[in-house]
């Protein structure tokens, strides 16, 4: 399923590297041609409406003119024919007659050039300016309906390419398909479920004719409740633990997980047990950090005071003493429950051997919201298994020291002289390998070559952490 998987992310890479960068980038080509031929349509149409309008404004003038000599030559014969107007008045009138005239006949000119020039402009607005932007558009778009070709075709010779091997992936899902064990996964459900219980003997027959006192057998189902309890009960909350299909009791759940059946508690146990181990670990880990920096203050008392990390050291070593207690708790539980399992025969030692490989203790394998046998108990299944790798007789030929790798790279902000055992000169802005980061104890380890190394105080160095890098982590 990875491998098939894996394929598909080739697919996407090189769609992407190939189809996807390039397109993106040709589709914003498209779009600044597109809005430069747009703007040449919006041009020649606001160039053609400008024609437009100077024409009609001509043609307005010329028939205003033209209604104006009309009304300047009917004035004129009205005052020749009228025999009390003086000759001056009769002179007046016919130079305004002419100069009427003569401006419909300015007008005239004007207009018909004015209509020329719009014909011309309207022929070539239709016959050449716009067919050719409609054109440039057309092809345009035929280039780029050969480009989405040419990228389909780029597709398909992708996806061509790994047929064959997700044709084998396919193939190798059919086959890990066919090789599946049932029986073999539900012993391992088995084994990681179980509970631990053994079932009940048979229940002593008790006789009431007999004037003697009764007892309880060790074996009956109602014994299993309880040492205090002799009443056999079939309903409400008297039910044994051996009834599978009971529902869970959402209580709380106690701290030694008494509610659980023996194996799970003692899974549970050792759980607990593993979780406070590494706690511990931790805080001494702590201790020993700020015991380093006691012993380097205690060296150099200008970087600090030694008294200072007095009362860390001891709130420390509290920390640790409360973990053991509580580890030394666990303990004596998980001892008492693994005194009390039932001893396993051989083949579920081997059953049992072989899911441990794949499911180690300190790893929680048990699902949660499962019904206990009694339904009184809730697991948490683990999204990931760790495989315990076993020790092997090669182990021996490999345990020469290795460097440790470099996590990062540093800068070094002042220089410091390292004159003290474990430390390191460093210059002003030398440039180092971080193999080692800042514990909480003041001091960074750093390499300068593979024979030169040692510790330097954190302040006085700008780290440069590599995230990918095995080990690269902050300890606060």
């Amino acid at each position: 399923m990875n491998d098939y998987a894996g394929q598909h992310e080739v697919i996407s890479e090189n769609m992407t590297s190939q189809i996807t960068v390039e397109l993106a980038r040709y589709v914003q080509e498209l779009k600044q041609e597109r809005k430069s031929h747009f703007h040449d349509g919006r041009k020649a149409q606001q160039h053609i409406e400008t024609c437009w309008k100077q024409l009609e404004s001509s043609k307005k003038r010329f028939e205003r003119d033209c209604k104006e000599a009309d009304r300047a030559q009917q004035y004129f014969e009205k005052m020749d024919a009228d025999i009390n107007v003086t000759k001056a008045d009769v002179e007046k009138a016919r130079q305004q007659a002419q100069i009427r005239h003569q401006m419909a006949e300015d007008s005239k000119a004007d207009y018909s050039s004015i209509l020329q020039k719009f014909n011309h402009e309207q022929h070539e607005y239709y016959y050449t300016h716009i067919p050719n932007i409609f054109q440039k558009i057309q092809e345009m778009e035929e280039r780029r309906i050969e480009r989405i070709g040419e990228s389909m075709k780029t597709y398909a010779e992708v996806d061509r390419q790994v047929i064959p091997i997700i044709g084998k992936c396919l193939d190798g899902i059919v086959k890990a398909a066919e090789s599946i064990d049932q029986k073999n996964d539900s012993q391992l459900v088995i084994e990681a479920y179980k509970s631990g219980f053994e079932p009940p003997g048979d229940i002593e027959f008790e006789d009431y004719t007999q004037p003697m006192k009764r007892t309880v057998s060790d074996n009956s189902l109602s014994n299993s409740r309880g040492e205090g309890k002799s009443e056999l009960k079939f309903g409400g909350k008297s039910k044994g633990k051996l009834w599978p299909f009971i529902k869970k009791n959402k209580g709380a759940t106690p701290e030694d997980f008494s509610n659980l059946p023996p194996e799970q508690r003692r899974k549970k146990l050792q759980q607990k047990v593993d979780e406070l181990n590494k706690e511990i670990q931790k805080e001494m880990d702590q201790r020993d950090a700020i015991t380093k920096m006691k012993d380097v203050y205690l060296k150099n008392p200008q970087m600090g005071d030694p008294a200072s990390l007095d009362h860390k050291l001891i709130e420390v070593g509290q920390n640790v003493e409360k973990l053991r207690l509580e580890a030394q708790k666990f303990e004596a539980w998980l001892a008492e429950v693994e005194g009390r399992l039932p001893a396993r025969s051989e083949q579920a030692r081997r059953q049992s051997g072989m899911y441990d490989v794949q499911n180690p203790p300190s790893v929680n394998s048990c699902a949660q919201d499962r019904e206990s046998p009694d339904g009184s108990y809730t697991e948490e299944q683990s999204q990931e298994s760790e495989v315990k790798v076993l020790a092997t007789d090669f182990d021996d030929e490999f345990d020469d020291e290795e460097p440790l790798p470099a996590i990062g790279t540093c800068k070094a902000l002042y220089t410091f002289e390292g004159q003290n055992e474990g430390t390191i000169s460093v210059a002003e802005g030398e440039t180092l390998f971080v193999i080692e980061e800042d514990k909480g104890d003041g001091w960074t380890r750093i390499r300068r070559n593979e024979d030169e190394e040692g510790y330097v105080p954190t302040s006085y160095v700008e780290v440069y952490l590599d995230k990918n890098a095995k080990g690269a982590k902050t300890y606060i």
